[in-house]
């Protein structure tokens, strides 16, 4: 193990966006849950059964926003026509949901700013001064403008996100199709690959796209769950990989 807290053979570092380099995952959760609720309180009435923190983790967080959508509501039974893209935040579509979703998203946004994990910054600038590639890999369309928003553009080699993802027809998260694209794009072999995820589809990603290394950034206290998902290692903060090899798990299987 490097004192990067990585195995000797890595090459490239790929980091997911929310709840990695930026705090925005618990404004991402936020703007779903006003965005569900609502929708289930218009249906159920005021009996509805509310959007969790445990729905959030299970079905929603590192997915694409209509995957989002579409996992979340086939877990309480409820089915939506799809719609397109383009519709407006009130229609009652999968779109029209996630696109309401954003709505708020980026209202939050706009009131309260984007903050970075300084410790997530630090790593990635010791990483990049050991000539180590970098890539984010966001299911985020704002990916671009979250970046710009705490100077950390420059800061990585490729950029794959919900803008990139579409234009180029890739499934997102758990499937590993953006991860692996970063990993071609950087022209590194996964297996010389390390990723970088908060979320369990994020790990999903991390394990069916054998990945050399995953480490998972546990934000919320489930570290048990992060492992079960494919994690080698979990830490609290990037900046406790430096310096600090630390134990490789056990090799994953599945």
């Amino acid at each position: 193990m490097t004192d990067l807290g990585l195995p000797e053979n890595i090459l490239a570092c790929l980091f997911d966006l929310d709840g990695v380099i930026t705090r925005t995952a618990v404004v991402h959760a936020a703007a779903w849950k006003e965005t569900f609720d609502a929708f289930l309180r218009e249906r159920d009435g005021t009996g509805f059964r509310p959007f969790d923190t445990d729905d959030y983790a299970e079905y929603v967080d590192g997915r694409p926003r209509a995957d989002g959508v579409r996992t979340f509501l086939a877990s309480r039974a409820v089915e939506l026509p799809e719609g397109e893209p383009g519709d407006p935040p009130d229609a009652p579509t999968v779109h029209g949901l996630g696109n309401r979703k954003n709505e708020l998203l980026l209202e939050r946004i706009r009131a309260g700013g984007v903050d970075a994990y300084e410790g997530t910054l630090r790593y990635i600038e010791e990483v990049r001064a050991r000539r180590l590639r970098t890539a984010v890999v966001s299911a985020s369309a704002n990916c671009l403008d979250v970046l710009r928003a705490i100077g950390a553009e420059h800061l990585f080699d490729v950029r794959v996100d919900g803008v990139v993802a579409a234009e180029r027809g890739l499934p997102g998260k758990p499937r590993p199709d953006t991860f692996l694209a970063a990993a071609r794009d950087l022209g590194v072999p996964p297996g010389r690959a390390a990723v970088f995820e908060d979320a369990l589809a994020g790990m999903d990603a991390g394990r069916a796209g054998h990945f050399g290394y995953v480490v998972g950034v546990d934000r919320v206290g489930r570290p048990q769950a992060l492992y079960a998902h494919g994690a080698d290692r979990v830490v609290t903060d990037l900046e406790e990989l430096l310096g600090e090899p630390g134990e490789r798990r056990p090799p994953r299987t599945g």
